[in-house]
This record gives C-alpha cells, sequence and structure tokens, in this order.
C-alpha cells in the first residue's frame, strides 16, 4: 500500500500546483480541451482503418454539456441505419449514477443506438471512458483470469494519464473526482482475488478460470468479455441483452451486481425481471421515433406510461370535442350580418388551437398473432429415455448424463433449468436424435413416435437464412415443393409476426437480429410441427413478441420442452420445472418464482461465507 499512496500523494501536489498556477480563465480552459477533444478524435481517426467505420448507419449530435462535465447531455440527436430513421431530433441524457434500460420494438434501433454511442459517432468527451460489449474475448493462450488482471493493470495506467491531462485543463471539474474514485477502486492489491470472484459469478468454476481462451466456446469467450467490462468499471458502459449467454443463476448474479453499478449503465434487455432489477430509468424509442425518458424501472414504467396516456386520450378527445363544436358553430353562422363576427371570433379560437399544437392521437402499439397450427392427437408417450447416458467423449468418466428414464406427452410443458455446461441443450439434442444434427445416446434408448413431428429453435437457427434474400423471396423459397400460397397470403402469414411490408421486401442482412429471429418462428409455424424444442428463444425478441410466443405456445396442441434464462417466459407458460444438475434430471416441486428465490438465497449465502472468511482470516 506505500507505493499506491505515495502515487496519491503525488497526484494531489500535481493538483494544487495546477489551482495555484492557473492563469487561464475557465473560458480558455474549455476552449483548450474542445479543442483537444477535437484533436484527439483527429488522431484516433487517423489510426482508424475504413473497415472499422460502421457506413451504413449516420448519426447527428451536439454536446450540450460542458467537455469536463461528469454527466453528459447530447442536443439535436438524429440517427439513421440504410437510409432509414430511426431517431430523430431528439436529446441524449446520460447521467453518472444512473441505471438506464434501453426499450423499443425489434428493428427500432436499440443496437445501433448503443454501436454508435460506442464508436462516438456523438460527441462524447474522450475523458468519459466507455465500454461496449461488442464480441467474445480472442481465443489465445491466454486465460480468463489473466485476460481480466491484464487489461486492468492497463485501465490503471490510463487513468492515471488522465488525471494528468484533466489537471492541466480543469483542476476544479467534478469529473477529476470520478477518475480518482476509480483509481482507488481499481486496487491492484485485489486484482486477483476481485477478478475471481467475479468470475465465478458469472459460472466459471476454479480450473474454467484458469483455462485458455482458445479452449473455451465462443458463449464462455463472450463470458470472459462481460466479466472485463463488470471488472474495469468504465464511467459509461453500454450492454446488448448481457444476460443471452448466461443461465438462470449468473441472471439473478448479475442483475444483483448492476444493481449497485455506481457510474453510467445504458443497457439493451427483454427481461421484465433484469430491468426491474437493474434499472433506475427507462428509455423508450417511440413508434415516432424519438426517446422519451421514464423515471423508474420497468414496472413504473409501464404504470406511468398507461397514465400518460389516458390524460392523453382525455386531452385529445376534449380538443376534438371543441374543435367539432366549434366548426359547427362556425358553418351554422352562414352569412347572417349579426353573426359572422362571432364566427370571426370561434376561428380566431380554432386559429389559436392549431398553432399551439394539437394532443396527438395515442397510437396502440401493432399486435402481434404468433400461431402454431392445430396438430393431431398422438398415443402418449411420444417420446422415451431408457437408462440414457450420455457423453460427447463417449467415455463413462465424461458422461453429462446417466441412467436418464422419462417419458414426455402432447400435454408437457417443461422448462429445463440448471447451470451452464451440465447438458441442459444437450438434452435437447439427445431428443431430436440425428435429425437436424440432433445426438444420438452413448448407452440407453430414446424412443421417438413415428408421427411425431418435431419443431426445433435453436440459438443458431438464424444462420440458415440467406441475407441476399429478401424475407419474402426467402420464405417462398423455403416452402417451395411443400406448401402453395399465393404471395398475398404469404405476407398475410409473415405479417402475423409482426414483420411489415417495408421489411418483407429488405434484405435479410439488413434486419435486426429480432426480426430475423421473427422470420425463424414463421418458418417454423409453417412446418407444422406437433412438438416444441425452444432453446434460449426470446434472445433477440422484444417484450411484446415474447407475450405473443406466451400465447401461442399456450394455444398449441402439442407438446413443448423449453430451455431459457427469461423467468417471466417460463412463469407463463411451464407447468413442470425440470432441473439439470448432477448427471440427472429431478423435478422442482414448485413454481420458476421459487426457484429464482432459491438462488437468491443461496448466492447471498456464498457472500455471506465469503465474508467471514475475510473477518477470520
Amino acid at each position: 500500500m506505500g507505493k499506491r499512496d505515495k502515487k496519491k500523494k503525488e497526484l494531489k501536489k500535481k493538483k494544487e500546483a495546477a489551482k495555484r498556477n492557473a492563469k487561464r480563465g475557465t473560458t480558455q480552459a474549455l476552449e483548450k480541451t474542445t479543442n483537444g477533444v477535437k484533436n484527439k478524435n483527429k488522431n484516433k481517426n487517423k489510426n482508424k482503418s475504413t473497415k472499422d467505420i460502421d457506413s451504413y448507419r449516420f448519426a447527428t449530435g451536439i454536446l450540450e454539456s460542458r467537455p469536463l462535465e461528469r454527466d453528459v447531455k447530447i442536443g439535436a440527436f438524429a440517427l439513421s441505419a440504410y437510409g432509414k430513421e430511426l431517431i430523430k431530433d431528439t436529446s441524449i441524457e446520460l447521467t453518472i449514477g444512473r441505471r438506464y434500460g434501453l426499450i423499443g420494438s425489434n428493428g427500432s434501433g436499440k443496437s445501433t443506438f448503443l454501436k454508435c454511442l460506442a464508436a462516438r459517432e456523438v460527441p462524447i468527451p474522450p475523458m468519459i471512458d466507455l465500454h461496449y460489449l461488442a464480441e467474445e474475448a480472442a481465443p489465445s493462450d491466454t486465460t480468463a483470469l489473466q485476460y481480466l488482471l491484464n487489461r486492468a493493470k492497463s485501465e490503471l495506467k490510463k487513468l492515471e494519464d488522465q488525471v494528468e491531462e484533466v489537471l492541466e485543463e480543469d483542476p476544479d471539474c467534478a469529473l477529476l473526482e470520478e477518475i480518482y474514485r476509480k483509481i482507488d477502486e481499481l486496487d491492484p492489491n485485489t486484482f486477483e482475488l476481485r477478478a475471481g470472484k467475479l468470475l465465478h459469478g458469472l459460472g466459471f468454476s476454479y480450473q474454467d478460470m484458469h483455462k485458455a481462451t482458445k479452449d473455451m466456446s465462443g458463449g464462455w469467450r463472450m463470458r470472459v468479455a462481460l466479466g472485463l467490462c463488470l471488472f474495469i468499471r468504465p464511467m459509461l458502459l453500454l450492454l446488448d441483452e448481457p444476460t443471452n449467454h448466461l443461465d438462470l443463476e449468473a441472471c439473478v448474479w448479475l442483475e444483483n451486481y448492476l444493481s449497485t453499478y455506481p457510474y453510467c449503465l445504458v443497457v439493451v434487455s427483454h427481461s421484465q425481471d433484469f430491468l426491474n432489477g437493474v434499472c433506475t430509468n427507462i428509455i423508450d424509442i417511440t413508434p415516432q421515433k424519438t426517446l422519451v425518458g421514464y423515471t423508474g424501472n420497468y414496472d413504473m414504467y409501464i404504470k406511468t406510461k398507461k397514465e400518460n396516456e389516458i390524460n392523453q386520450t382525455k386531452r385529445y378527445k376534449k380538443e376534438q370535442d371543441d374543435i367539432k363544436h366549434l366548426k359547427q358553430f362556425i358553418a351554422s353562422c352562414g352569412t347572417y350580418s349579426n353573426l359572422v363576427k362571432q364566427a370571426k371570433s370561434k376561428q380566431k379560437i380554432l386559429d389559436k388551437m392549431y398553432a399551439a399544437g394539437l394532443t396527438p392521437k395515442v397510437v396502440d402499439p401493432p399486435k402481434f398473432s404468433f400461431v402454431f397450427s392445430a396438430c393431431e392427437k398422438l398415443q402418449p408417450p411420444i417420446m422415451t429415455f431408457q437408462d440414457v447416458a450420455f457423453s460427447y467423449s463417449g467415455l463413462k468418466e465424461d458422461y453429462l448424463y446417466k441412467r436418464l428414464n422419462f417419458g414426455i406427452d402432447q400435454d408437457s410443458r417443461v422448462a429445463i433449468v440448471g447451470p451452464n455446461g451440465v447438458g441442459k441443450s444437450t438434452l435437447l439434442k439427445l431428443m431430436v436424435g440425428e435429425i437436424e444434427g440432433g445426438l444420438q445416446p452413448t448407452e440407453g434408448l430414446v424412443r421417438r413416435h413415428l408421427h411425431l413431428n418435431i419443431g426445433r429453435y435453436h440459438q443458431h437457427s438464424a444462420d440458415q437464412l440467406d441475407p441476399e434474400k429478401t424475407v419474402l423471396q426467402f420464405m417462398i423459397d423455403y416452402f417451395d415443393g411443400r406448401i402453395k400460397k399465393e404471395v398475398e397470403d404469404w405476407r398475410k402469414h409473415i405479417g402475423r409476426y409482426g414483420i411489415t411490408g417495408r421489411e418483407q421486401k429488405t434484405k435479410i442482412g439488413q434486419l435486426s437480429d429480432g426480426i430475423k429471429t421473427r422470420i425463424v418462428f414463421a418458418m417454423l409455424a409453417g412446418d407444422r410441427p406437433n412438438f416444441l424444442l425452444l432453446d434460449e428463444p426470446t434472445n433477440h425478441l422484444d417484450m411484446q413478441c415474447i407475450d405473443a410466443l406466451a400465447d401461442a405456445i399456450n394455444k398449441f396442441d402439442g407438446g413443448m420442452v423449453l430451455v431459457s434464462h427469461d423467468f417471466r417466459l417460463i412463469d407463463q407458460v411451464a407447468k413442470e420445472i425440470w432441473v439439470c444438475d448432477k448427471k440427472t434430471i429431478r423435478r422442482w416441486p414448485k413454481g420458476i418464482r421459487e426457484y429464482k428465490l432459491s438462488l437468491m438465497k443461496k448466492m447471498k449465502s456464498i457472500e455471506r461465507e465469503d465474508q467471514q472468511k475475510k473477518f477470520h482470516g
């Protein structure tokens, strides 16, 4: 700690010296800072290759806050992608200490908005360090733990350099205190302990932490990248669906961790539970292409929005009634000389109403109606596992499962939960069998009904979509020779999944991940399955689509097995909870809410044990 204290004293002395020797006024300091920002951005742009620039999108904005303020305000913000306007003439306010949930329908521009901020395509001051979870950690010989430690050391050095820059510009700025605070948090003496604890929360075992990233799957490398975001704790943290690669236990841990994030967080998530647990504010990208802010978590947003819409509807109806009556009176006056004066007076009232701006009508969000076709009833059980064991290597010591015995029928509504790596997705592949790249058991037998038609959604289902074809053409080609429909009938089928006329004629490669997921479900429904296997179906769907999917599942005549990290969807559709762990499956006796409570209790118990160890250590 001696070196650390010495460094802090040096920085403090520099601050005092900067105050004593400051000969420039506030205005000059600001001008120099602004010029510094421009020069820095120029230098950065020189180092960037043209490949690094995302040319498909265009953003404009004006910095309205001071360059060295801790909070950022950008006015006249507009954003477009592929020539389509996403957000128009609005403002962005990012305040330290607030955690913003960014919501909006699929294709509204949530991910594009985050990428725009991450690339600093709007004037975010360079002293505001930001981190965007864009891709997984690169495969290399570096371990997960060492990856975090290496980046944290370079981050600490960068912060110390920043202090010196800010001291030269404006020793009294509020941002300086935040940088000092970050330096204190990034204590090198606790690097390894904190990094290990964080990775453990994200589901890494001790062995996994010390495994080279080149030996990890893409999902686990993404967890390493997420771990880095949380470890260095930037002033502006941008997360796009951070729970997509996590199991329920890790989701609960992340929700708890981010709920106390001390700086500014902007997160895109379609999990209502997650947004309720984490967010202090909600930003809604509206159908009118504006950003509307709400105070409170997602539940508060729903309540406030509903109240606002009720009041707006009342104002709209009153205004329309007033306009109707005024127009009727003016029309009734005719050319009678004694009434012309009154008519002109009423017309002036109308003109003032129009000039002041009328209350717009509340526009209801589009309704989606996901539908799975009716299917024939099959004699139960439609699938049985008899003494099934499995390992990818074929060796007994590597078994993920052993002695599995259960049956499934068309009344089954099963949600499979458990930690990552225990084999939840593997179990679904065993149910599929050799169809669509499924698996065969190492021991035992899986029996399936002869007329079983499985509709399968998994996390890579969108990879089968041709990015160069339009949605309409791809759908027609996919069902060519199996289903014959007129073009208008295909348009109606696709439109049922919230894919509009313009989007139907857009190349799939230019659409958002959420729209691509809807296309997959439109395909799946057309295949007329009598049994559904759904592996993380909500990863890119907005909440309206998730509700539409839940409604379709509940109306479906066939069976369903679901793997999901979305507590709300599981709560809506599952009749049984199966817990995968310790090479077997056991039925959870209660609902998913009770399961979440058990995970929270387990997490708090581990935290208490850690605190006791520290106390006695």
